[in-house]
């Protein structure tokens, strides 16, 4: 689940979902992947997580799918039981939510849809080498923006260059000189 998480923040980050929408979101995925866990499948098989923007109608799909067969529905559980309350949680976070069969046609995945009317159209950045990254501009890095303070070059032992971006916040970013990276022009260092 920390995996599911991390690259839940790391895609977020580049469509401006606001932070309500971020925390939702973590949360519905969370109960989700959970259900997906529990399921009785062969050791070999693996859930699968999908993150979908649909700016056109304001909102966030999220998709977990499993191996296994049936279709969860929502429970009523008891007030001593201490399980049982995931999809309820969904239902009541979620805009929309529903179960479709694989394309496969082995298992299910099950969607949530929640409203974030902020979600951008498309990333604002364009990919380039490292080694024309220039300061000023701004950087992809683990899935959140970093202004780009200074740039050097240095040789890397072994052979080649690697480009060393001094940046806003958090360590420098060390990379091979024709490693692609997401830029954007300008915005406040």
């Amino acid at each position: 689940m920390p995996r599911s998480r991390a690259a839940l923040h790391a895609v977020l980050g580049g469509w401006g979902v606001g932070r309500d929408v971020l925390e939702s979101a973590e949360l519905v995925l969370s109960e989700l992947v959970t259900n997906a866990l529990r399921v009785p499948v062969p050791s070999d098989r693996q859930v699968g997580v999908r993150i979908v923007r649909l700016p056109a109608d304001g909102l966030l799909r999220l998709e977990v799918s499993d191996a296994g067969p049936g279709t969860p529905e929502v429970r009523a559980p008891g007030e001593e039981e201490t399980g049982g309350r995931g999809l309820l949680l969904v239902e009541a976070m979620a805009h929309r939510w529903g179960v479709e069969e694989r394309a496969g046609g082995i298992g299910k995945t099950v969607w949530a849809e929640l409203k974030a009317p902020d979600i951008v159209a498309e990333p604002v950045g364009r990919e380039v080498a490292a080694a024309i990254v220039r300061p000023g501009q701004r950087v992809r890095v683990r899935g959140e923006w970093r202004g780009v303070r200074t740039v050097r070059v240095e040789p890397y032992a072994t052979g080649g260059l690697a480009v060393v971006l001094g940046l806003d916040e958090g360590p420098a970013l060390r990379v091979p000189a024709a490693e692609p990276l997401v830029v954007r022009d300008g915005g406040p260092l």
